[in-house]
C-alpha cells in the first residue's frame, strides 16, 4: 500500500518551464492515492493552464489570494488547514527568494506562512541562477526556517546550459515524499547497502553473472533515506535509476564490491548485504576473446571473497544483515548462513517462486535473528523495504 494514500498534498506551481512536468507529477500522485489540490502563481499560468491542472488533479485550481468563491472568502486559510504537505514544484529563484523573506504577496507564498504542514521546495532554474550567492543564501535561510529542499538535478537545461538547476523528474520527487510521513527511526544512522548482481569476466566480451535485478537492494536504499538514514549504495550492474539522496558506488566484480565495502565499513552503523554476489570467478581471465574452435569448453573457477563474512568478522563490526535467496529448505539454509557468517539478522526468500523471485516487483520473506523470527507476506518491494528497515532499526537499537 502506498504511503501517500489519502495524504492531502497541496501542489504549488511557480513560473518556470519545468511546470510542464507537473501534469505528470499530479497524475502520479493521484495514482499513489494522494489527494491533490493545485495552487498556481500568475507566472505559472504562462507555462501550463489551470484547466490542465484541474483535469489531472480532479479539483479546481486556486490562484487568487482573496477568492470570493472560497469558504468565508479566506481561501488561503482554508487551504492552509487542509494540507498535510505543501509541495512547491517548480520552485523558481523568485518564489524561493520571497519565501526566504517571509513575503505573502500572492496565494502561494501566503499559504506557506499560514500552514504548519511540512513545506517541500523543488528548485528549478538556470544553472547560473542556482549558483548565484543570493539564491544560495535564500536556500540556507529556508533550511533554517524548517523548509525541506529536494534537488535540484544536474543536466541539460531548456536554455541550453548544462549544470545544476533542473527540476527533478516526477518519479524522483514522489520517491522523496514518504519521508515526511514516516517515523525517522534511522535518523543519524549510516547504512551501507549492496545491491544487484556481480559480473565476473571470462574474456573481454563475456562474463559470469546471475538473474538479480537489484530491485530489492535499491528499494532498501530508497526506504532507508526516507527513514532518516545516510545511505551508501554499492551496486553491481543494473538498469535501475539511482535512488535520490544516496551515495551510489557502481562496481562490477565481487572484488570491486568488497573493496568499496571495506572502504566504508568502519564508518557505518548497519551493513545490509542484499547483492547477489557471484560465488565463483575465473581462475584466469583470457586476455583475448575465446574463439569457438572446440565443441566443449572447460572453465576453471575459484571462489570469490565472501563480502558479508569479511565485514561481519571485523573487530568493531557494524550490525550485519544478510540475505539468503534459496530454492529449497529456506529456513534451514538461512539459519545456517546466519550462524556461519556471524550475522545479526538474515532475510530469506524462496526464489523458486516466480511471483517473488528474481526480477519480480514483489517479494515475501522470513527474517531470522537469535531466538526470533518474523514473516512478511507478499507485497511490493518498496513497502517491504520500509517494514524490514523498521524491524532492523528496532533490533539494532536493542543490541546497542
Amino acid at each position: 500500500m502506498s504511503l501517500l494514500k489519502n495524504k492531502k498534498i497541496l501542489l504549488g506551481l511557480s513560473g518556470g518551464i519545468a511546470a510542464y512536468k507537473c501534469a505528470e507529477l499530479t497524475r502520479r500522485l493521484t495514482e499513489q492515492g494522494a489527494q491533490v489540490r493545485v495552487v498556481m502563481t500568475k507566472a505559472a499560468q504562462s507555462f501550463i493552464t489551470p484547466l490542465t491542472m484541474q483535469a489531472v488533479s480532479g479539483n479546481p485550481v486556486a490562484d487568487d489570494l482573496l477568492d470570493p468563491a472560497a469558504e468565508a472568502a479566506m481561501g488561503h486559510i482554508e487551504l492552509a488547514k487542509w494540507a498535510d504537505l505543501i509541495l512547491i514544484a517548480p520552485a523558481t529563484a523568485d518564489i524561493i527568494a520571497r519565501l526566504s523573506q517571509g513575503m505573502a504577496n500572492d496565494l502561494l507564498s501566503t499559504l506557506c506562512l499560514a500552514s504548519n504542514a511540512p513545506t517541500v521546495v523543488v528548485p528549478a532554474m538556470n544553472q547560473q541562477m542556482w549558483a548565484a550567492p543570493a539564491t544560495q543564501r535564500n536556500i540556507t535561510q529556508l533550511k533554517k526556517d524548517g523548509r525541506f529542499i529536494v534537488g535540484p538535478g544536474v543536466g541539460q537545461q531548456a536554455c541550453g546550459d548544462v549544470g545544476a538547476g533542473r527540476m527533478l523528474e516526477p518519479a524522483q520527487i514522489i520517491e522523496s515524499l514518504p519521508a515526511f510521513f514516516l517515523p525517522q527511526v534511522l535518523q543519524g544512522k549510516k547504512l551501507l547497502i549492496t545491491a544487484g548482481p556481480t559480473q565476473e569476466p571470462i574474456d573481454p566480451v563475456r562474463y559470469i553473472s546471475n538473474h538479480s535485478s537489484g530491485k530489492m537492494g535499491y528499494a532498501l536504499a530508497s526506504a532507508a533515506q526516507q527513514l532518516g538514514a545516510k545511505v551508501t549504495l554499492v551496486s553491481g550492474p543494473t538498469q535501475l535509476e539511482k535512488p535520490i539522496n544516496c551515495e551510489h558506488i557502481a562496481v562490477k566484480s565481487a572484488e570491486q564490491m568488497l573493496d568499496a565495502c571495506q572502504q566504508h565499513a568502519q564508518q557505518i552503523d548497519i551493513f545490509i548485504a542484499c547483492a547477489a554476489v557471484a560465488d565463483y570467478k575465473l581462475t584466469e581471465v583470457a586476455e583475448q576473446k575465446i574463439k569457438k574452435t572446440q565443441h566443449q569448453l572447460s572453465l576453471q573457477l575459484t571462489k570469490n571473497p565472501d563480502i558479508l563474512a569479511t565485514i561481519a568478522q571485523q573487530i568493531n563490526k557494524p550490525f550485519c544483515v544478510g540475505f539468503a535467496a534459496e530454492t529449497q529448505d529456506v529456513e534451514h539454509y538461512a539459519k545456517d548462513k546466519m550462524q556461519r557468517k556471524n550475522l545479526d539478522m538474515i532475510v530469506a526468500n524462496d526464489v523458486s517462486n516466480q511471483a517473488i523471485g528474481f526480477n519480480s516487483d514483489q517479494n515475501a520473506v522470513a527474517v531470522y535473528w537469535q531466538n526470533g523470527q518474523q514473516n512478511f507476506p507478499i507485497t511490493d518491494k518498496q513497502s517491504l523495504a520500509i517494514e524490514l528497515l523498521q524491524l532492523i532499526a528496532k533490533r539494532h537499537a536493542q543490541t546497542n
